[in-house]
């Protein structure tokens, strides 16, 4: 087994999600976890990995991730989204879809963003949201986030904005919501919010948990994905037998002599055997600064 990509509804934790595909799949004693969480209420590209496929979710959780997500302007809420309570309320005035094109300039590029108070972020070996929930408020230092794209699709009057956002990882989308409302004075809070891609995966290659479910008692199979198309995204480098042995064994190996001259990065990097569709992963290495490799994880065959 390896990665099927979930598009989660609604409602449930992701926590959740991965316990409700673990019992469909009968995998009672495999591993199986999620690459990036997605709050409760919302829904789409949920990574699912199971038995040596959690092997890559240190990869996933690095990349970027796309959302497409509905901000409520004229009300905030202390989670910053619509399953929090209410605890402010603004006049919109003569709030229009220009106005929100304006403001969404200052959001692009490298900003800074405070995480929210409901959120699993850290504090002394406990989350946000516990500090939150006893109805304490921690400092949280501001956090450097990239918004690669962000357009406004559709304004839709009186009091909402479709907007569609490409970010780097620990982008919250709640928060930003919230600092949109701020910029226009306006406050706001998010109704809304679907993760259409998260790194190499996309919503189309994505299935429902009901069509998990229908396909394993109809005896179909599932839409799985290799390690290698999981980490698409990462160069790969194909080792001969001899260096491939190596690699397995976790001996020594120059970084020039598996890089075979190439301008690679330094890592992380895939190790691969074969050619095209009967290519295997063998390790993903990186270079350790004596110069020779270093395994951050390898994998069965």
């Amino acid at each position: 087994m390896s990665l099927l990509i979930v598009d989660k509804p609604s409602g449930p934790t992701s926590f959740a999600v991965v316990k409700r595909v673990r019992a469909l799949l009968g995998k009672g004693r495999e591993k199986v976890g999620h690459g990036g969480t997605l709050d409760p209420f919302a829904s789409g590209v949920l990574p699912i990995c199971i038995g040596e496929g959690t092997k890559v979710l240190p990869f996933l959780l690095d990349a970027d991730k796309a959302y497409e997500a509905v901000v409520r302007f004229g009300s905030e809420t202390d989670t910053l989204d619509l399953t929090g309570q209410t605890v402010a309320e603004h006049p919109i005035g003569d709030l229009c879809g220009a106005g929100v094109e304006a403001a969404l300039v200052g959001f692009r590029g490298t900003i800074e963003q405070v995480p929210p108070m409901y959120s699993a972020l850290k504090r002394d070996g406990r989350p946000l949201y516990s500090y939150a929930r006893a109805g304490q408020t921690v400092e949280r230092a501001a956090r450097r986030v990239t918004i690669h794209e962000l357009e406004m699709v559709a304004f839709e009057a009186p009091d909402r904005a479709r907007l569609r956002v490409r970010c780097s990882k620990g982008t919250y989308i709640r928060s930003l919501a919230a600092d949109l409302g701020q910029r226009l004075g306006v406050g706001a809070h998010l109704v809304e919010l679907r993760r259409t891609a998260s790194g190499p995966f996309r919503l189309e290659q994505s299935i429902t948990l009901d069509e998990v479910g229908a396909r394993i008692a109809n005896g179909r199979a599932l839409p799985m994905l290799s390690l290698l198309q999981a980490l698409a995204h990462l160069p790969h480098v194909k080792a001969d037998e001899a260096q491939a042995l190596v690699l397995e064994r976790g001996q020594r190996m120059t970084w020039d002599s598996f890089s075979q001259g190439r301008d690679l990065m330094s890592g992380p990097v895939c190790a691969i055997r074969g050619d095209a569709e009967e290519a295997s992963l063998i390790a993903v290495v990186t270079r350790n600064p004596d110069g020779t490799v270093k395994i951050l994880r390898g994998f069965r065959h």
